[in-house]
């Protein structure tokens, strides 16, 4: 982000707590503003609802059910969350660990994605999905805009990662996963002219029209980023095998000749 990209929050609310408040405008959500701030002189980021759902009583509880759903999630690649409070000239706020960097769709906005962003789409990306799946996390589609990379390190964070928690997800979940991921990919490939052929071929899978035509799993999509198949796997256990009861039949041969 450049400075001429910040709104100030006017100093009359800063305290000696919370200092330097500003609005990323290129990070909003649907409901949320974004803020960077600090918080007794350490970088955080801030989540607030945006001044047309405050006093809502609907969306306070959401943003409320958002922070209880993400506060024990633990993963590498998914922005933190650390605390839920008020915050001067603000309201009610998420904090989370400050993310300094650009969002995907500035990247490729400004046609700057390179193979390091695409490697960690298929890797870290995929990681983070399966992570959200696995702890039954219900989320907004995954967009471009969701998707950060780190200043310097280039690190994928994936941000605006769940809104409810459920006992288990659903198909029509995990369908629409896939297919929001097939548009990121598909979008991030139009701008790296050299990536590996297969991956389009599984772009196009994921954004097949019928959901049962997709991948039906995070595992398979792994698989086929990695160019291999279940079946591969399969015909070596099923090699493994023959092997093995060659050699069981070898030995009970010889020792039923001596």
């Amino acid at each position: 982000m450049t400075q001429q990209q910040f709104t100030t929050v006017p100093s009359a609310h800063s305290t000696e707590k919370w200092t330097e408040i500003e609005l990323l405008p290129a990070w909003d959500e649907e409901y949320y503003d974004v803020y960077t701030a600090k918080k007794y002189g350490k970088w955080v980021m801030l989540k607030t609802l945006k001044p047309a759902y405050k006093q809502d009583p609907r969306f306070e509880a959401m943003i409320e059910k958002e922070f209880d759903v993400r506060y024990n999630l633990a993963h590498p690649n998914i922005v933190m969350i650390n605390d839920y409070e008020e915050v001067p000239g603000l309201g009610m706020c998420i904090i989370t660990d400050d993310v300094y960097g650009d969002t995907l769709r500035k990247l490729i906005t400004e046609q700057k994605v390179t193979q390091h962003h695409l490697d960690q789409v298929c890797h870290n990306l995929v990681d983070a999905i399966d992570y959200i799946q696995r702890n039954h996390v219900v989320h907004f589609p995954i967009r471009p805009e969701t998707v950060i990379f780190t200043e310097n390190i280039g690190n994928l964070k994936l941000i605006d990662v769940g809104f409810d928690q459920r006992e288990k997800l659903s198909p029509a979940d995990a369908a629409d996963d896939i297919f929001s991921f097939g548009i990121v990919l598909k979008e991030l490939l139009s701008e790296v002219p050299n990536a590996p052929a297969h991956l389009r071929r599984v772009a196009d899978k994921c954004c097949a029209n019928d959901p049962r035509q997709r991948y039906p799993s995070v595992h398979h999509l792994r698989m086929a980023i990695a160019h291999r198949s279940n079946l591969g796997f399969y015909l070596g256990i099923v090699a493994f095998l023959v092997v093995l009861v060659g050699a069981l039949l070898w030995f009970s041969s010889r020792v039923v000749a001596g």
